[in-house]
């Protein structure tokens, strides 16, 4: 059985399966997964709403490296963003 590249990316960090219901592993995938990994979440958020909902969360609670780019992203997918809303700073590696 292939793994997809979420499963694959997530399972390379030491869990044993890829939960897509932890905000943990959203924003483990939002932080650190590669290109493919991050192509199929936006796949699965194009037809679930409480998804891009839990993402939009995500990305305004945690610091993360392309915020703008998953806010153009989810506004593509019809989700209403609020451009003067802040987002936590990511300061890169200290």
């Amino acid at each position: 059985m292939s793994l997809s590249a979420l499963e694959r990316v997530v399972v390379g960090w030491n869990r044993s399966r890829l939960d897509l219901e932890s905000d943990e592993v959203l924003a483990q995938v939002l932080d650190r997964g590669d290109l493919e990994a991050r192509r199929e979440l936006y796949r699965i958020a194009s037809t679930d709403v409480i998804l891009r909902r839990r993402i939009l969360g995500v990305v305004h609670r945690v610091a993360l490296p392309y915020p703008g780019f998953w806010l153009a992203a989810l506004s593509r997918l019809g989700e209403p963003i609020d451009w003067a809303m802040s987002v936590p700073r990511d300061d890169g590696l200290a």
